[in-house]
């Protein structure tokens, strides 16, 4: 009997010495909910890149500072044009650089980028099934004043660059130019005012948010596009998601973990502010909830579109880390 009792002692112990403790699963503290806001200027002439994690602006430019966008991913070949500044693009069908010299057909012809920022309906297409020339509108700076056209050949792209040849109609200013990749980066940019490219973004994984004015389409009663002001999401690895369902004190992270948010980044847009009477009025019931490029959780909602002095194009806001 005791070498049963033995025995037995020598089997539970080695059982309950097999079993793995219970790990703690640690609680998920959200952080302070907190207040930000940024000026784009009354004529919405900036474009400002916000981080959510730091709560800070990374970035600042004039809308005017660019025009054409070029996807920087090794067998990227996307290219999108600057829809801040109302522009379009066409193509034109012919493959003969001298032969354009004008916008014959360009206005039953142009094409602007989708507002969610789909790179598969660009207003220039895959350009590499074909050899063709593309006018360029290139839409209208912070005063209002139209930047004319251009005419320019995507020659080719590979893993490290891009090359392309760009001209006024008139076949003046003529540029050949390497534009080289940097993964870094979503895009590397050209401006036709200095025929060069530009870093305009800050690094991709840097920001999660920017503030400007973009192009958006309606359909109703007819397909219009218009200039909005408002807030674009970070094409990389940043999603959200638009809810009127929760009270914004009530949303937390179990609240959010499960629910399936987009990649368009036109999510939050424009229309958190409605305008009436000849004033924005801001909708705070209007909640977002971010994901960004680290899977953190964010819940923000607008309060205002003026600053103090009772100047637009003031966007404030609040959210929370959750």
């Amino acid at each position: 009997m005791k070498i049963h009792h033995l025995f037995l002692t020598v089997l539970l112990l080695g059982f309950f010495s097999c079993n793995k403790e219970e790990l703690p699963i640690e609680k998920h503290n959200a952080g302070n909910v907190l207040t930000a806001s940024v000026d784009v200027g009354s004529d919405y002439k900036w474009q400002i890149y916000y981080d959510l994690k730091t709560n800070s602006v990374v970035g600042k430019n004039l809308k005017s500072a660019w025009d054409l966008g070029f996807e920087t991913g090794e067998t990227g070949f996307h290219i999108i044009i600057n829809s801040s500044k109302a522009m379009n693009a066409f193509n034109t069908g012919i493959t003969n650089f001298e032969s354009i010299t004008d916008t014959l057909g360009f206005s039953f012809g142009k094409k602007c980028d989708v507002p969610s920022g789909n790179l598969d309906s660009t207003a220039i297409g895959n350009w590499q099934s074909s050899d063709v020339i593309y006018i360029i509108d290139r839409g209208y700076n912070e005063a209002g004043t139209h930047q004319g056209f251009k005419k320019i050949k995507f020659q080719s792209v590979n893993s490290l660059n891009y090359t392309i040849r760009f001209a006024n109609l008139d076949g003046t200013n003529e540029v050949n130019l390497i534009n080289a990749k940097d993964s870094l980066y979503n895009f590397t940019f050209l401006s036709f005012n200095t025929g060069n490219t530009l870093i305009i973004e800050p690094p991709k994984d840097n920001w999660d948010l920017v503030f400007t004015q973009y192009t958006h389409i309606f359909y109703e009663p007819e397909i219009t596009s218009y200039l909005v002001s408002g807030c674009i999401l970070n094409r990389f690895k940043t999603e959200s998601l638009k809810t009127i369902d929760f009270q914004f004190s009530m949303i937390n992270f179990s609240t959010v973990e499960n629910l399936l948010l987009s990649s368009a980044i036109n999510v939050i847009g424009y229309d958190w502010k409605t305008y009436i009477g000849g004033l924005y009025v801001t909708n705070s019931n209007l909640y977002y909830i971010i994901k960004d490029q680290d899977g953190i959780f964010y819940k923000l909602h607008f309060i205002d579109f003026y600053n103090e002095s009772g100047v637009k194009g003031n966007p404030t806001w609040e959210y929370q880390k959750l």
